[in-house]
Parts: structure tokens; sequence; C-alpha cells
């Protein structure tokens, strides 16, 4: 299964998906914003002085298409988008401490670690998992 660039036709619906599937919702503007080519000015950009790192906000697979791997195609191709186009160094990404099949994929899977925990992290209270994968070199994607 080929996964391929998101384009701005692709935003309704992954603003669906993000709706069906996750209890963190985030506006069509939001999707928009994060669409834009790395290089269009952000209020979010690091500053000079930063390590180059990512961080996912967000990751769904509807339903009918679950346990297929995507996730886990998904997740590998954006540590090398990562590493590629800004030479990342590590990637975080927070997960609700009950979602226990994504806690599976990322920590047992991909081989994240957690590095924090964050009390009521989620709007209903609920903690999340600070999770952190580094790349064993700077700018290189473990296999």
């Amino acid at each position: 299964m080929d996964i391929r660039q998101a384009t701005i036709d692709d935003l309704i619906g992954m603003q669906n998906a993000n709706l069906l599937n996750l209890p963190e919702n985030y506006t069509f503007k939001y999707f928009h914003v994060h669409s834009l080519p790395a290089d269009y000015p952000r209020e979010d950009e690091p500053s000079p002085n930063t390590e180059p790192s990512g961080h996912v906000t967000s990751i769904s697979v509807l339903r009918p298409y679950r346990r297929l791997g995507l996730a886990n195609k998904l997740m590998k191709q954006s540590q090398e988008a990562m590493v590629a186009h800004y030479n990342a160094s590590h990637i975080t990404l927070h997960v609700r401490k009950s979602n226990r099949a994504a806690i599976s994929l990322y920590r047992d899977t991909l081989g994240f670690e957690v590095h924090a925990m964050e009390k009521a992290y989620y709007a209903d209270g609920e903690d999340a998992y600070g999770m952190r994968y580094l790349f064993k070199k700077p700018g290189v994607v473990d296999q």
C-alpha cells in the first residue's frame, strides 16, 4: 500500500477522521496551516538555537483500515521525512495513558520511550505519556 503526501484536497477527510476517531479535535485552519510547505512562516517555528526535532500531534486510521500496518507505515515515513528535510535528532509525541494499542505501536514496534508523565494533559483530564524517539545517529533513520 502506498502512502502519498497529503494535498489540500485531503484536508476535509483528515479532519473528518480526526472527528470520528479522536476526542481531541482540531479546526480546519489547524489542518490547513500544518499542510503548508515547511518554509512558510509559522508562529510555532523553533528558535535557531534549538536542536532540530519533530513532533507528531495526531495520527488516526479509520476503523475499516486498522490492523493493516498503516499507522506503522505513516509513523516510519514521518520519521524519514523529519530526518531528510530537517535533520531531526529526535521525535516527540503524547499518547493517552489508556491507549494501549498506540502505546504498543510507539514503544514496542517503533522504539519510542516514555520520558515524562503529563498529569491531566487532555481536556477531559486524562494523563498522557510524553514519548520520545532518539535517532541513534543525528540525521539517520534507524532500521
